[in-house]
């Protein structure tokens, strides 16, 4: 092969990676043209406001009941044989999830530029349900982040004393960023989003967040109003990503009743996106 052809080959393929790369951004932010879309949003409201008034009460009864006592019944911080846990709550740091999210994304996006018509077509409607899961944990993440911060909340460890209360508001600190947690908020938004695309998942995934949640807890790290919390901003989050995508008729149909359900396959106007060398 001359050196001007594989010029030529390797010129197509980065404009290709680029039409992915570009098509990525611009399917996400185009407006929303859904038909059913509104009924959608209302049902999203209406779920949304239970979600949180069941778990906004139970957060309140947990700081009162619970948070201080619940001290008392873990293991001392630090103690050799929690091992074991130490290496499962890996697992639901949001860093690592992320990168890894991320990582896929990118492979997804890189090969399928070199594939031809239906592989293409395949890959692109993994990569878009990647995009959706990514998108799903970082949402919900970023207004964790800043309530933590906003809040303020002392660590379970931090005092000296077992004390619910002990805030010191935009203090920025590590030892006061107990509320809400951010594990809980990225293993309930990953198993909310995985559900969502894979139902067969269910079940697998909140056994997953519920051992997160549980390891946060056992190694004194948050109250046990903290991982209710960052489970309510993680659901809900990942739930306005959901209809975010579905008011886009991205991964997502919305039925008669407004209820969001996923796409099996690419078909209709989607294989039309694929063949347009349509995002991850």
């Amino acid at each position: 092969m001359s050196a001007r052809a594989r010029l030529g080959e390797s010129a197509n393929y980065f404009a290709s990676l680029g039409a992915v790369a570009e098509r990525s951004i611009a399917q996400l932010v185009r407006p929303p043209s859904h038909s059913r879309r509104a009924l959608a949003a209302r049902r999203l409201a209406r779920h949304s406001l239970l979600i949180g008034a069941m778990l906004g009460a139970l957060i309140i009864a947990l700081m009162y009941v619970l948070d201080a006592g619940e001290i008392g019944l873990m293991p001392t911080r630090g103690t050799p044989s929690l091992w074991p846990v130490r290496i499962l709550t890996e697992f639901g740091k949001d860093s690592y999830v992320l990168l890894a999210l991320g990582t896929m994304l990118l492979a997804v996006a890189v090969v399928s530029a070199a594939l031809p018509g239906s592989s293409r077509a395949q890959l692109l409607s993994f990569g878009m349900r990647l995009q959706f899961l990514f998108l799903a944990v970082l949402t919900p993440l970023l207004a964790g982040e800043a309530l933590k911060w906003a809040v303020g909340r002392g660590r379970p460890f931090v005092g000296g004393a077992a004390n619910a209360f002990n805030f010191a508001p935009f203090a920025g600190t590590e030892a006061f960023a107990s509320f809400p947690s951010a594990h809980a908020v990225t293993a309930f938004a990953l198993a909310f989003a995985v559900s969502a695309v894979w139902p067969r998942a269910r079940l697998a995934m909140i056994v997953y967040a519920f051992l997160i949640a549980a390891t946060r807890l056992v190694l004194l790290s948050h109250h046990p109003s903290d991982v209710v919390a960052g489970a309510l901003i993680g659901v809900v989050g990942a739930m306005s990503v959901r209809y975010w995508f579905a008011a886009r008729r991205l991964g997502f149909a919305i039925r008669r009743d407004g209820k969001i359900v996923p796409l099996r396959s690419v078909s209709g106007p989607f294989k039309g996106v694929a063949r347009k060398a349509s995002a991850p």
